[in-house]
Order: structure tokens, then C-alpha cells, then sequence
């Protein structure tokens, strides 16, 4: 309800300003102007989140692929985190802008150069919340399962896979909000379809309510993958989310 009242107040008086500011309607459209919009291009709109939607969905399911077993490695050989951390957050300082036509340029501009896109950024925030997940098993329950007799391979499913899972999962609702900022970028640099793809056609032509529209559709994505993971991770990972009895 709060959240509502603020995205009330907020459209508000963004009305007020598209409205009384004497500011051109083909710079910053009414709030009223995108609601139009959003209902008059609703066929447009659909087909192309359907596109971005694959590339943010398959990007990211790669990028915790990807991202887990890094930071299980990382955390099973201490000389290996010391060689390639620091390059991993060097990594980040890279615009993904410059990468994106590179990739178009090697993989063509199909669905694969979009997927590493997105993972690229989705990557960094799961490795760290995984690794930092990982670190936090108390040393005492390793001591317990080795003085059992248990596996490396029991000990990975009894004690750091449920510390890893829920980190991991975070580090997934962190990458969600800018995934599809990502698949925007990366249809920027050559699609046919997709968000992006719309958004740059909408500008040139003037029809800014419809590329406000799209960047509404964008947020409302964000927002539903953001909410299924974290479903996700109070169904997968409930112990993470139980209250200490003693607090």
C-alpha cells in the first residue's frame, strides 16, 4: 500500500510538471500519454517483451550456472580466488556498451550474443553473494562432518550447498534489476525484436509516449522476475527465512 501511495504521488506529479511545465510533449509525455500508449500498442509492446523476457530469463538462469560453480571453485582453492578476484571485479569498470557490438560482430545478431550479454552482467553480483555464502559455514560444522567420516561430496550437500543456495539467490535478485538494462544495451547494438530494438525506433520517429510505454513494460519485468525469485528462495532455501526461536 506504501508502495503504492509513493508510485501515486510520484505519477502525480509527474502529470502536474508534463502538464503546467511548458515543457514539449515529444520530450517528456504525460503519464496519461504512456497509458494510452500502453493500451494502443499493447501488440507491439507483448511481442517485443516476449523477446527481451527469453534473453533475460535464459541470461540470468546462465549467469547462476556459471556464477556457482566459480564461486565453489574459488572457495575450494584459496590460490585461485587470489588470482582471479581481483580480475572479476576489474572486469566490472568495463562499460558493457563497448562489449556489446564486439559480441554482435562474432556471434551475429541472434539470441546467443544477447544471452552473453546479459549473463556478463548478471555474473559478478551472484559469484560475490555465493562466495561470501559459502565463507560464512561455521568452520565447526566442516570439523563435525570430517570427525563423522562424511565425503567432501556430503559435506558439499549438508552444509554448503544450503549456505550456498540462498546467497546465491540473492545475488540473483541484485542481477534481475539491471538484466534488463543489459538486454537493452545488447539489442542496441543489433536485433530485430525486443524492447531495446523498440525503444530506438520509437525515438527517431517521435513517438516517445510509446518508448516510455516500453520502459514501463521494462520495469514491470524487473519487478515480476524480482518477485519469482524470491518466491523462489523462501520455497528452495525456507531454511534461510526462519526466524531464530531464542531471538
Amino acid at each position: 500500500m506504501l508502495a503504492a501511495l509513493v508510485v501515486i504521488a510520484l505519477l502525480g506529479g509527474w502529470e502536474a510538471y508534463a502538464r503546467l511545465g511548458s515543457i514539449d510533449d515529444f520530450i517528456l509525455p504525460a503519464p496519461d500519454q504512456v497509458a494510452a500508449s500502453l493500451w494502443e500498442d499493447r501488440g507491439l509492446l507483448w511481442d517485443n517483451l516476449l523477446v527481451t523476457a527469453q534473453e533475460v530469463v535464459l541470461g540470468l538462469a546462465l549467469a547462476l550456472a556459471a556464477g556457482a560453480l566459480l564461486a565453489l571453485a574459488l572457495h575450494r582453492f584459496g590460490p585461485l580466488r587470489r588470482a582471479v578476484y581481483p580480475l572479476l571485479v576489474g572486469t566490472q569498470a568495463i562499460p558493457i556498451v563497448t562489449i556489446a557490438p564486439l559480441l554482435a560482430a562474432w556471434f551475429g545478431y541472434g539470441l546467443l550474443p544477447k544471452l552473453v550479454i546479459v549473463a556478463l552482467v548478471c555474473f559478478f553480483p551472484i559469484v560475490v553473494t555465493t562466495l561470501d555464502g559459502l565463507a560464512a559455514v561455521d568452520p565447526e560444522q566442516h570439523k563435525l562432518l570430517r570427525s563423522l567420516g562424511a565425503s567432501r561430496a556430503q559435506t558439499f550437500r549438508w552444509v554448503e550447498a544450503p549456505a550456498a543456495l540462498p546467497a546465491a539467490l540473492s545475488g540473483a535478485k541484485i542481477a534481475v534489476a539491471v538484466g534488463g538494462i543489459a538486454a537493452v544495451f545488447a539489442e542496441y547494438a543489433g536485433s530485430e525484436k525486443g524492447l531495446g530494438h523498440l525503444l530506438l525506433q520509437s525515438i527517431p520517429q517521435l513517438e516517445t509516449a510509446r518508448a516510455w510505454a516500453a520502459v514501463t513494460v521494462l520495469a514491470a519485468l524487473a519487478i515480476c522476475c524480482f518477485a519469482l525469485l524470491a518466491l523462489a528462495e523462501r520455497r528452495l532455501a525456507p531454511w534461510a527465512h526462519r526466524k531464530d526461536p531464542d531471538a
